[in-house]
Protein backbone atom coordinates (compact mmCIF):
# COMPACT_ATOMS: atom_id res chain seq x y z
CA UNK A 1 0.00 0.00 0.00
CA UNK A 2 2.86 2.37 0.79
CA UNK A 3 4.41 1.86 -2.65
CA UNK A 4 1.01 2.37 -4.24
CA UNK A 5 0.46 5.58 -2.28
CA UNK A 6 3.85 6.90 -3.38
CA UNK A 7 3.09 6.13 -7.02
CA UNK A 8 5.89 3.56 -7.19
CA UNK A 9 3.51 0.68 -7.89
CA UNK A 10 0.11 0.06 -9.38
CA UNK A 11 -2.39 -2.77 -8.99
CA UNK A 12 -3.85 -4.37 -12.10
CA UNK A 13 -6.76 -6.76 -11.52
CA UNK A 14 -6.74 -9.78 -13.81
CA UNK A 15 -7.87 -13.39 -13.60
CA UNK A 16 -5.56 -15.73 -11.70
CA UNK A 17 -3.35 -17.32 -14.42
CA UNK A 18 -3.38 -20.63 -12.53
CA UNK A 19 -7.14 -21.17 -12.88
CA UNK A 20 -7.25 -22.25 -16.52
CA UNK A 21 -4.39 -24.80 -16.51
CA UNK A 22 -5.60 -26.17 -13.16
CA UNK A 23 -9.06 -26.78 -14.62
CA UNK A 24 -7.65 -28.94 -17.44
CA UNK A 25 -6.97 -32.24 -15.68
CA UNK A 26 -4.03 -34.40 -16.70
CA UNK A 27 -4.33 -38.14 -17.36
CA UNK A 28 -3.53 -39.07 -13.75
CA UNK A 29 -6.22 -36.71 -12.44
CA UNK A 30 -8.76 -37.94 -14.99
CA UNK A 31 -8.07 -41.55 -14.04
CA UNK A 32 -8.47 -40.66 -10.39
CA UNK A 33 -11.77 -38.90 -11.01
CA UNK A 34 -13.11 -41.94 -12.86
CA UNK A 35 -12.14 -44.13 -9.91
CA UNK A 36 -13.71 -41.71 -7.41
CA UNK A 37 -16.98 -41.90 -9.32
CA UNK A 38 -16.86 -45.70 -9.36
CA UNK A 39 -16.42 -45.73 -5.59
CA UNK A 40 -19.13 -43.15 -5.12
CA UNK A 41 -21.44 -45.12 -7.41
CA UNK A 42 -21.15 -48.09 -5.05
CA UNK A 43 -22.03 -45.94 -2.04
CA UNK A 44 -24.88 -44.22 -3.90
CA UNK A 45 -26.43 -47.52 -5.00
CA UNK A 46 -26.43 -48.80 -1.43
CA UNK A 47 -27.82 -45.51 -0.15
CA UNK A 48 -30.60 -45.30 -2.74
CA UNK A 49 -31.63 -48.89 -2.03
CA UNK A 50 -31.78 -48.04 1.69
CA UNK A 51 -33.79 -44.88 1.00
CA UNK A 52 -36.26 -46.81 -1.17
CA UNK A 53 -36.80 -49.26 1.67
CA UNK A 54 -37.05 -46.77 4.55
CA UNK A 55 -38.84 -43.77 3.00
CA UNK A 56 -42.32 -45.38 2.83
CA UNK A 57 -42.22 -45.91 6.61
CA UNK A 58 -42.53 -42.16 7.20
CA UNK A 59 -39.81 -41.96 9.85
CA UNK A 60 -36.82 -40.53 7.97
CA UNK A 61 -35.64 -37.00 8.69
CA UNK A 62 -33.54 -34.83 6.40
CA UNK A 63 -30.65 -34.92 8.87
CA UNK A 64 -30.98 -38.69 9.20
CA UNK A 65 -30.78 -39.06 5.42
CA UNK A 66 -27.59 -36.96 5.33
CA UNK A 67 -26.04 -39.10 8.07
CA UNK A 68 -26.95 -42.32 6.29
CA UNK A 69 -25.40 -41.22 3.00
CA UNK A 70 -22.22 -40.11 4.73
CA UNK A 71 -22.08 -43.45 6.51
CA UNK A 72 -22.26 -45.43 3.27
CA UNK A 73 -19.50 -43.30 1.76
CA UNK A 74 -17.21 -43.54 4.77
CA UNK A 75 -17.24 -47.32 4.58
CA UNK A 76 -14.67 -46.82 1.84
CA UNK A 77 -11.33 -46.05 3.56
CA UNK A 78 -10.33 -43.63 0.79
CA UNK A 79 -13.31 -41.34 1.43
CA UNK A 80 -11.84 -38.32 3.20
CA UNK A 81 -14.84 -36.04 3.60
CA UNK A 82 -17.89 -34.47 2.00
CA UNK A 83 -17.06 -31.56 -0.28
CA UNK A 84 -19.70 -29.32 1.32
CA UNK A 85 -22.91 -29.66 3.31
CA UNK A 86 -25.35 -32.02 1.63
CA UNK A 87 -28.57 -30.49 0.29
CA UNK A 88 -31.23 -32.81 1.72
CA UNK A 89 -34.58 -31.33 0.73
CA UNK A 90 -37.80 -33.20 1.35
CA UNK A 91 -41.08 -32.04 -0.15
CA UNK A 92 -41.28 -28.21 -0.03
CA UNK A 93 -37.68 -27.88 1.18
CA UNK A 94 -36.53 -29.40 -2.11
CA UNK A 95 -37.82 -26.27 -3.84
CA UNK A 96 -35.21 -24.16 -1.99
CA UNK A 97 -32.30 -24.33 -4.44
CA UNK A 98 -29.44 -23.96 -1.93
CA UNK A 99 -31.25 -25.39 1.09
CA UNK A 100 -29.11 -26.48 4.04
CA UNK A 101 -30.87 -28.51 6.69
CA UNK A 102 -30.43 -27.39 10.32
CA UNK A 103 -31.89 -28.61 13.59
CA UNK A 104 -34.55 -25.90 13.24
CA UNK A 105 -35.51 -26.68 9.63
CA UNK A 106 -35.19 -30.47 9.78
CA UNK A 107 -38.42 -32.18 8.79
CA UNK A 108 -39.66 -35.72 8.41
CA UNK A 109 -39.96 -37.04 4.86
CA UNK A 110 -43.59 -37.93 4.28
CA UNK A 111 -44.38 -40.91 2.04
CA UNK A 112 -45.28 -39.61 -1.42
CA UNK A 113 -43.05 -36.54 -1.29
CA UNK A 114 -40.15 -36.02 -3.66
CA UNK A 115 -36.73 -36.16 -2.01
CA UNK A 116 -33.86 -34.13 -3.50
CA UNK A 117 -30.32 -35.05 -2.43
CA UNK A 118 -27.40 -32.99 -3.75
CA UNK A 119 -24.16 -34.27 -2.26
CA UNK A 120 -20.44 -34.37 -2.79
CA UNK A 121 -17.56 -36.46 -1.54
CA UNK A 122 -13.79 -36.21 -1.50
CA UNK A 123 -11.97 -39.47 -2.15
CA UNK A 124 -8.19 -39.67 -2.26
CA UNK A 125 -8.59 -40.30 -5.98
CA UNK A 126 -10.88 -37.35 -6.71
CA UNK A 127 -14.01 -35.30 -6.09
CA UNK A 128 -17.64 -36.20 -6.82
CA UNK A 129 -20.81 -34.11 -7.05
CA UNK A 130 -24.18 -35.74 -7.69
CA UNK A 131 -27.86 -34.89 -7.36
CA UNK A 132 -30.71 -37.36 -7.50
CA UNK A 133 -34.43 -36.75 -7.02
CA UNK A 134 -36.22 -39.77 -5.62
CA UNK A 135 -39.89 -40.78 -5.53
CA UNK A 136 -41.23 -42.05 -2.19
CA UNK A 137 -44.85 -42.84 -3.12
CA UNK A 138 -47.53 -41.92 -5.65
CA UNK A 139 -46.44 -39.49 -8.36
CA UNK A 140 -48.49 -36.78 -10.08
CA UNK A 141 -48.59 -36.18 -13.81
CA UNK A 142 -47.05 -32.76 -13.32
CA UNK A 143 -44.13 -34.19 -11.35
CA UNK A 144 -43.40 -36.76 -14.06
CA UNK A 145 -43.64 -34.10 -16.75
CA UNK A 146 -41.26 -31.72 -14.98
CA UNK A 147 -38.80 -34.45 -14.01
CA UNK A 148 -38.68 -35.78 -17.56
CA UNK A 149 -38.09 -32.30 -18.99
CA UNK A 150 -35.26 -31.74 -16.51
CA UNK A 151 -33.76 -35.11 -17.39
CA UNK A 152 -34.04 -34.43 -21.13
CA UNK A 153 -32.11 -31.21 -20.56
CA UNK A 154 -29.39 -33.07 -18.70
CA UNK A 155 -29.17 -35.58 -21.56
CA UNK A 156 -28.98 -32.77 -24.12
CA UNK A 157 -25.83 -31.46 -22.44
CA UNK A 158 -24.37 -34.94 -21.93
CA UNK A 159 -24.75 -35.76 -25.63
CA UNK A 160 -23.76 -32.36 -27.04
CA UNK A 161 -21.04 -32.06 -29.68
CA UNK A 162 -19.61 -28.60 -30.31
CA UNK A 163 -16.68 -26.90 -32.07
CA UNK A 164 -13.56 -25.92 -30.16
CA UNK A 165 -13.87 -22.41 -28.78
CA UNK A 166 -17.45 -22.96 -27.60
CA UNK A 167 -18.24 -21.69 -24.10
CA UNK A 168 -20.73 -22.94 -21.55
CA UNK A 169 -22.79 -19.81 -22.15
CA UNK A 170 -23.39 -20.97 -25.72
CA UNK A 171 -24.73 -24.42 -24.81
CA UNK A 172 -26.68 -23.50 -21.65
CA UNK A 173 -29.92 -23.28 -23.65
CA UNK A 174 -29.68 -26.99 -24.48
CA UNK A 175 -30.49 -27.83 -20.86
CA UNK A 176 -33.35 -25.34 -20.56
CA UNK A 177 -35.14 -25.87 -23.87
CA UNK A 178 -37.60 -28.53 -22.73
CA UNK A 179 -38.64 -26.56 -19.65
CA UNK A 180 -39.01 -23.43 -21.77
CA UNK A 181 -41.39 -25.35 -24.03
CA UNK A 182 -43.62 -25.77 -20.96
CA UNK A 183 -43.26 -22.11 -19.97
CA UNK A 184 -41.00 -22.71 -16.95
CA UNK A 185 -37.28 -22.48 -16.17
CA UNK A 186 -34.79 -22.50 -13.29
CA UNK A 187 -32.87 -19.60 -11.77
CA UNK A 188 -29.40 -21.08 -11.37
CA UNK A 189 -26.53 -22.09 -13.61
CA UNK A 190 -26.66 -25.40 -15.41
CA UNK A 191 -23.11 -26.36 -14.45
CA UNK A 192 -19.88 -25.38 -12.72
CA UNK A 193 -16.31 -26.58 -12.92
CA UNK A 194 -15.17 -29.26 -10.46
CA UNK A 195 -11.65 -29.76 -9.11
CA UNK A 196 -9.72 -33.01 -8.74
CA UNK A 197 -9.46 -33.55 -4.96
CA UNK A 198 -9.91 -29.79 -4.75
CA UNK A 199 -12.84 -27.36 -4.63
CA UNK A 200 -16.15 -28.74 -5.82
CA UNK A 201 -16.80 -25.34 -7.42
CA UNK A 202 -13.88 -24.46 -9.67
CA UNK A 203 -13.42 -21.81 -12.37
CA UNK A 204 -13.04 -20.52 -14.93
CA UNK A 205 -15.45 -22.58 -17.07
CA UNK A 206 -18.98 -23.76 -16.48
CA UNK A 207 -22.40 -23.86 -18.14
CA UNK A 208 -24.50 -20.72 -17.68
CA UNK A 209 -24.85 -17.34 -19.40
CA UNK A 210 -22.01 -15.94 -17.26
CA UNK A 211 -19.42 -18.57 -18.24
CA UNK A 212 -17.74 -17.27 -21.41
CA UNK A 213 -14.44 -19.16 -21.06
CA UNK A 214 -14.22 -21.78 -23.85
CA UNK A 215 -14.60 -25.40 -22.78
CA UNK A 216 -11.37 -27.38 -23.23
CA UNK A 217 -10.40 -31.06 -23.02
CA UNK A 218 -9.72 -32.18 -19.46
CA UNK A 219 -12.23 -29.84 -17.83
CA UNK A 220 -14.80 -31.49 -15.57
CA UNK A 221 -18.17 -29.75 -15.39
CA UNK A 222 -21.42 -30.43 -13.56
CA UNK A 223 -24.59 -30.95 -15.62
CA UNK A 224 -27.52 -30.11 -13.34
CA UNK A 225 -30.73 -28.55 -14.65
CA UNK A 226 -33.69 -28.38 -12.28
CA UNK A 227 -37.27 -27.32 -11.63
CA UNK A 228 -38.66 -25.90 -8.39
CA UNK A 229 -42.29 -25.40 -7.39
CA UNK A 230 -42.27 -23.18 -4.33
CA UNK A 231 -43.92 -24.70 -1.29
CA UNK A 232 -44.33 -28.11 -2.91
CA UNK A 233 -41.27 -29.85 -4.39
CA UNK A 234 -37.96 -29.51 -6.15
CA UNK A 235 -36.35 -31.54 -8.93
CA UNK A 236 -32.70 -31.62 -9.94
CA UNK A 237 -30.66 -34.28 -11.71
CA UNK A 238 -26.88 -33.89 -11.76
CA UNK A 239 -24.02 -35.81 -13.32
CA UNK A 240 -20.43 -34.72 -13.77
CA UNK A 241 -19.07 -34.72 -17.32
CA UNK A 242 -15.53 -34.62 -18.71
CA UNK A 243 -14.74 -32.55 -21.80
CA UNK A 244 -13.05 -34.78 -24.40
CA UNK A 245 -12.06 -34.51 -28.05
CA UNK A 246 -14.77 -35.88 -30.33
CA UNK A 247 -14.01 -38.85 -32.57
CA UNK A 248 -15.58 -36.93 -35.45
CA UNK A 249 -14.59 -33.59 -36.92
CA UNK A 250 -10.87 -34.13 -37.29
CA UNK A 251 -10.01 -32.79 -33.84
CA UNK A 252 -12.05 -29.63 -34.32
CA UNK A 253 -14.99 -30.75 -32.18
CA UNK A 254 -15.45 -31.59 -28.49
CA UNK A 255 -18.04 -33.56 -26.53
CA UNK A 256 -18.65 -34.92 -23.03
CA UNK A 257 -17.93 -38.19 -21.25
CA UNK A 258 -20.26 -38.84 -18.31
CA UNK A 259 -18.39 -39.69 -15.10
CA UNK A 260 -21.23 -40.15 -12.58
CA UNK A 261 -22.50 -43.70 -12.11
CA UNK A 262 -25.87 -43.82 -10.35
CA UNK A 263 -29.36 -44.74 -11.56
CA UNK A 264 -32.03 -42.24 -12.55
CA UNK A 265 -35.40 -42.88 -10.86
CA UNK A 266 -37.37 -44.48 -13.70
CA UNK A 267 -40.62 -44.10 -11.76
CA UNK A 268 -40.41 -40.37 -12.46
CA UNK A 269 -39.90 -40.71 -16.22
CA UNK A 270 -42.80 -40.00 -18.58
CA UNK A 271 -41.83 -42.33 -21.41
CA UNK A 272 -44.15 -40.54 -23.84
CA UNK A 273 -41.87 -37.49 -23.69
CA UNK A 274 -38.73 -39.41 -24.64
CA UNK A 275 -37.51 -39.67 -28.21
CA UNK A 276 -36.09 -43.01 -29.40
CA UNK A 277 -32.54 -41.64 -29.14
CA UNK A 278 -33.16 -40.37 -25.59
CA UNK A 279 -34.53 -43.74 -24.54
CA UNK A 280 -31.49 -45.39 -26.10
CA UNK A 281 -29.14 -43.07 -24.19
CA UNK A 282 -30.89 -43.74 -20.88
CA UNK A 283 -30.82 -47.51 -21.39
CA UNK A 284 -27.14 -47.40 -22.37
CA UNK A 285 -26.31 -45.26 -19.33
CA UNK A 286 -28.11 -47.64 -16.98
CA UNK A 287 -26.42 -50.63 -18.61
CA UNK A 288 -23.08 -48.96 -17.93
CA UNK A 289 -24.03 -48.27 -14.30
CA UNK A 290 -24.98 -51.92 -13.84
CA UNK A 291 -21.83 -53.19 -15.56
CA UNK A 292 -19.44 -50.98 -13.59
CA UNK A 293 -21.16 -50.91 -10.18
CA UNK A 294 -23.10 -54.18 -10.00
CA UNK A 295 -20.08 -56.49 -9.51
CA UNK A 296 -19.15 -54.60 -6.32
CA UNK A 297 -22.57 -55.10 -4.70
CA UNK A 298 -24.10 -58.07 -2.92
CA UNK A 299 -27.51 -59.37 -1.93
CA UNK A 300 -30.34 -56.86 -1.68
CA UNK A 301 -28.17 -54.01 -2.92
CA UNK A 302 -27.26 -55.87 -6.09
CA UNK A 303 -30.85 -56.96 -6.71
CA UNK A 304 -32.06 -53.39 -6.23
CA UNK A 305 -29.54 -51.99 -8.71
CA UNK A 306 -30.50 -54.62 -11.28
CA UNK A 307 -34.11 -53.47 -11.08
CA UNK A 308 -33.22 -49.75 -10.95
CA UNK A 309 -31.17 -50.00 -14.15
CA UNK A 310 -33.68 -52.07 -16.13
CA UNK A 311 -34.21 -51.08 -19.75
CA UNK A 312 -37.28 -49.05 -20.67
Amino acid sequence: DALKDEGAASVVEKRDPVLLPKSKKNEAEIGGMREAHRLDGIAMARFLRWLDEEAPKGKLTEIGIVSALEGFRREDPTCVDASFDTISGSGPNGAIVHYRVTRKTDRTLKPGELMLIDSEAQYLSGTTDITRTVLTGPVTGEQKDRFTRVFKGMMAIATARFPRGTSGAQIDVLARQFLWQAGVTYDHGTGHGVGAFLAVHEGPAGISPRYTTPLEPGMIISDEPGYYKAGEYGIRVENLVLVVESAVGGGKFLEFETLTLAPIDLRLIDEKLLTPSEREWLNAYHKRVWTEIGPSLKGADKAWLKQATRAL
